[in-house]
């Protein structure tokens, strides 16, 4: 980010925009520059006035218009960090500040002026959109997060940490702002006297979760909780160990991730948190329905924040569950509001694209006519899987797993013709099932029996038969387009569906 900031600079760019949480990290950066370049730099806010940061002389310009005024006055060479003037910026900008604006720029270009706006969000009017440069400030790496660690260490007294328990450190921060950072380092310290990387990552959980687009989620779940999706688990199986050193040394490129279509209860979420357990990274969920807010430029603004935590988090597993909420309105966008849906959709795709960060997509679907096309080509995921009902074993397996989940053991229990006379019930409806056979037993202080499940399954209607046509009808979309997620039985033939 220095890097390009200086040729900006070089190349006479007169107008930039920063957008980042940490103020205070963009002034660093911006004083350092300024040093190697040789500029002048002035620092203007709301509060403080414009500041000649070289001598700490103060004019006291607290209208963003004077202040813009008085920058067409300062010296050639000259750097100017505008704190939070995207304020200033919105639907009802002063048109007499947006052409004061756009005068500074031009000449700018030719006295080596630069306008440097730094703001959380992005916001800037139309006529802006063209002229000002935005960069994302993006997030600290190791490098910046280590001098942060480095101070806390310092501070402490602490003997400097052996390698390991750096990195394991360090990267229990990464995804923090270097004032996240250095508090969580902090407070490690003050509830336990050292480094502690499971306290700095419940502080990072908790700090990406206080933004509401994202969540860390702490999960236990394995392969071994799925039952079934056999083809599903070898594949995922066989790329367990795609994010280290040995698969980029024989040259396989970082995988892109996995989109799961199928039906509610089938156990796509399950698989989801499974995934991140399976190459052993933290597993973030998006809810991209959260995305899209109503300030013009706050949705996509929203998608870069998120994208930009994902890859400073990185290798980490970003779930996606039910993506259709999110993306599926994209075609009438341009009706319903404004084109954000299909900017954001489209800056989305790009990413999935060309993303060079270890973030494996998993998302899951459970309606696909609400795709957009372009989501489902080649190049955008590894691979297309389609989770259909559960056929007899994988409902065996099923049985047996949800048993010995809640405290039975399985063999107590004839899971063969359970299985048989669940014929057509998803996975979640056999664990419901099990539940409301256990409340049963429990009212009568007793343990539950087949005749308790058999009295429950009597009452109970599956999916398969409420959504009999929706269901044939993805059936029918998958084939020849989703890979399926279990090995079809010796005679390809699909489980039946009751049509009512």
């Amino acid at each position: 980010m220095r890097q390009r900031i200086i040729h900006y600079l070089r190349a006479g760019y007169a107008g930039l925009y920063l957008v980042s949480p940490e103020e205070q990290r963009v002034e660093a950066e911006l004083k350092s520059i300024a040093e190697e370049l040789g500029r002048n730099l002035h620092d203007w806010s709301a509060t403080n006035g414009l500041v000649d940061l070289s001598n700490k002389s103060v004019r006291q310009l607290h209208d963003p218009l004077e202040c813009l005024l008085a920058v067409r006055e300062l010296p050639n060479e000259t750097l100017v960090l505008l704190r939070d003037l995207h304020l200033w910026l919105g639907p009802d900008v002063n048109p007499v500040l947006l052409r004061q604006f756009r005068d500074i720029l031009r000449e700018g270009k030719t006295k080596n002026k630069t306008l440097v706006i730094s703001g959380c969000r992005l916001c800037l009017p139309p006529e802006l959109e063209r002229e000002v440069t935005v960069l994302d400030f993006a997030l600290p790496g190791k490098a910046e997060l280590g001098l942060v660690l480095d101070h806390i260490i310092e501070s402490a007294r602490f003997k400097p940490l052996a390698n390991e328990a750096r990195e394991s450190a360090l990267a229990a921060a990464s995804g923090l702002t270097t004032i996240g950072a250095e508090n969580a380092f902090a407070l490690s310290v003050v509830e336990t006297r050292a480094i502690t990387p499971a306290i700095i990552a419940r502080e990072k959980a908790q700090a990406v979760k206080q933004s509401g687009l994202l969540e860390i989620i702490d999960t236990t779940e394995s392969l071994d909780h799925i039952g079934g999706l056999d083809v599903l688990k070898s594949w995922l199986l066989r790329r367990r160990d795609a994010f280290g050193q040995r698969a980029r040394a024989y040259g396989l490129p970082i995988p892109k991730g996995l989109l799961i279509l199928g039906i509610p209860g089938t156990g796509k979420s399950l698989t989801a948190k499974a995934t991140a357990s399976v190459f052993g990274v933290p597993l973030l969920r998006l809810d991209a329905g959260r995305l899209f807010a109503g300030l013009v430029g706050q949705s996509e603004g929203n998608l870069r924040a998120v994208l930009q935590t994902a890859e400073a988090i990185a290798p980490c597993c970003l779930w996606i569950d039910e993506i259709e909420k999110g993306f599926g309105g994209t075609k009438s966008s341009g009706a319903s509001d404004g084109g954000t849906s299909a900017r954001v959709f489209g800056t989305f795709l790009n990413w999935m694209q060309e993303k060079q960060a270890p973030v494996f997509v998993v998302a899951t679907a459970n309606d696909v006519s609400q795709l957009p096309s372009e989501f489902l080509r080649r190049g955008r995921f590894d691979e297309l899987f389609f989770v259909d009902l559960p056929d007899r074993q994988e409902r065996e397996a099923i049985w047996r797993l949800q048993i010995e989940r809640h405290g039975r053991a399985a063999r107590e229990f004839d899971t063969v013709q359970l299985a048989k006379a669940t014929e057509g019930f998803t996975g979640a409806e056999i664990e419901t099932a099990f539940i409301e056979a256990m409340y049963g037993a429990f009212e009568l202080a007793t343990e539950p029996t087949e005749l308790d499940i058999a009295k429950v399954l009597t009452e109970l209607v599956p999916l398969s038969r409420l959504m009999a046509e929706q269901i044939a009808g993805l059936r029918t979309w998958a084939k020849g387009r989703a890979r399926l997620a279990t090995a079809p039985p010796a005679e390809a033939k699909h489980r039946k569906v009751a049509v009512e």
